[in-house]
């Protein structure tokens, strides 16, 4: 990574400052359901329209944008007669499937205003956590981008599973940054900034600037989330801590202040950049993959893994959990339960009892050739940080809150 304000070897800018996100070559965008929906849970075009005008007059200035929206489940709630948000999933479906094309078609006729052309991207986690589908998603955004096109891109609730789902599109968001190796992420809700307690609450104030988890310490929020999404201010702070330690600018604000976000003015909370970029599939398979099982290893096997940088092998797992097939991502554990990595598995959850503890030559001997492999390849494997615990909860009649933590 290059200093502060230079261009990093992946052709991404680490921006010191908001002020510097004026001049960004390339900027992602996350709005959310409740920005883009009226009270009853369809679509505001005034509201959408608002956006596209500032994500247009950005990418006119020579900015290359792409936006990641929230609000298919919410536009397809009012064609299918439904109050809210479902609980269910097959109903989220549907209601994603009726959804999505009003949402893209809106965005093309507010883009149209502009002579901008829109292109629709889904995506699922297992979609980018696979070695050849990441790559694919990568060149598709980069040729949208190439050719001047907008790229809308919503996680494919029709198709993605319960297990395997980024569940909000903040995660996504920054996600996606990286992957298009953007200099910023600009989080848009119906919140203004991070304060250091409720918004509503008489005496909190907006925390302009965050440059360490520490700044964070004695900062309280609240963990509900609107009727018509599923992030909160949780969420987002989890998608900064994604993008800031991969080297990539943040800044949260309201969807209103998108033109003045997207200048660099002293709105919303910036969150400086801590890290540097690691490969893209390896912050995906640690940020994207929810782990479908957990593999319990030995303390030789876990310095192996984490001290050596070696494959796990079966001889030093001890015990199983979880339902999954080859190549889904699972945990790798050690004994007291902590997670140290997460890896993409070679064998599936009913294989894998027959292989505990056993050597290449035992596996060979016992269970014949198709049971040389590694069982986990370090190659599909990455580690994970400790996470720092959280602190105490704070009370409330309505929702529950606590302490705000980087993780």
């Amino acid at each position: 990574m290059s200093s502060a304000g230079g261009a990093s070897a992946t052709g991404a800018a680490r921006l010191a400052d908001r002020s510097a996100l004026a001049a960004a070559g390339r900027v992602v965008v996350k709005v959310g359901s409740s920005s883009l929906t009226t009270p009853s849970g369809g679509i505001d075009d005034a509201r959408l329209i608002a956006l596209v005008n500032a994500l247009a007059e950005r990418i006119q200035s020579g900015t290359q944008v792409v936006l990641v929206s929230s609000g298919a489940i919410a536009a397809g709630l009012g064609p299918l007669g439904l109050a809210r948000r479902p609980r269910d999933l097959a109903t989220q479906q549907a209601a994603a499937s009726v959804g999505q094309g009003l949402l893209v078609a809106r965005y093309t006729s507010a883009a149209a205003a502009h002579g901008l052309t829109v292109g629709q991207v889904l995506l699922t986690a297992d979609d980018v956590i696979r070695r050849t589908q990441y790559r694919n998603a990568q060149r598709a955004l980069e040729r949208l981008l190439g050719m001047g096109v907008l790229p809308v891109v919503n996680e494919n609730d029709t198709v993605a599973t319960a297990e395997i789902r980024f569940g909000d599109n903040d995660r996504l968001a920054a996600l996606v940054a990286h992957l298009v190796h953007a200099d910023a992420l600009v989080l848009l809700s119906d919140v203004d900034a991070l304060y250091d307690g409720p918004p509503s609450r008489p005496g909190s104030r907006r925390v302009p600037v965050v440059t360490s988890a520490a700044d964070l310490d004695d900062v309280v929020i609240g963990g509900s989330s609107s009727a018509v999404g599923t992030g909160g201010m949780t969420t987002k702070l989890q998608a900064a801590s994604i993008a800031t330690g991969a080297g990539i600018a943040t800044v949260l604000a309201s969807a209103a202040q998108a033109g003045e976000a997207l200048r660099g003015d002293d709105v919303g909370t910036w969150f400086s950049p801590t890290g540097a970029r690691p490969r893209t599939r390896m912050l995906w398979l640690a940020h994207a993959a929810n782990p479908l099982g957990r593999l319990v290893l030995d303390a030789g096997a876990v310095a192996a893994v984490v001290k050596r940088g070696a494959s796990l092998l079966p001889a030093g797992v001890v015990a199983a959990e979880g339902t999954f097939e080859a190549g889904d991502p699972v945990d790798l554990c050690d004994e007291t339960g902590h997670a140290v990595a997460r890896g993409l598995v070679n064998y599936s959850s009913a294989e894998v009892p027959e292989l505990l503890g056993r050597s290449t030559r035992e596996r060979l001997d016992a269970l014949g050739p198709g049971y040389d492999r590694v069982l986990v390849h370090r190659d599909d494997l990455v580690l994970l940080p400790r996470r720092r615990p959280a602190g105490p909860v704070a009370p409330s009649a309505s929702s529950s809150r606590e302490h705000a933590v980087m993780p």
